[in-house]
């Protein structure tokens, strides 16, 4: 599972980091945020994945992909959408 967060603002910063933190990769979309405060989640981000040893790769311009440790590059790939039954 991959948990795509779209943060409104810095305070959003507790919900990345508390489902990083779960084992759960994020991807954290900072497109609908000024660009002050996007920057200040990215510093965030950036330490928090340093400091637990995961690692954190640019997806698309101000979209990231956090990966817990322990997590490969293909559990973090989302899951296909699933056609309606």
């Amino acid at each position: 599972m991959v948990k795509t967060l779209h943060p409104q603002n810095y305070g959003d910063a507790y919900d990345v980091g508390d489902y990083f933190r779960k084992g759960v990769p994020v991807v954290m979309d900072l497109t609908s945020l000024p660009k002050a405060e996007a920057v200040r989640l990215v510093d965030f981000a950036a330490g928090m994945v340093v400091g637990r040893g995961g690692s954190m790769d640019r997806v698309a311009p101000r979209v990231f992909l956090l990966t817990p440790p322990g997590v490969s590059a293909e559990d973090a790939q989302p899951e296909p959408a699933k056609a309606p039954s």
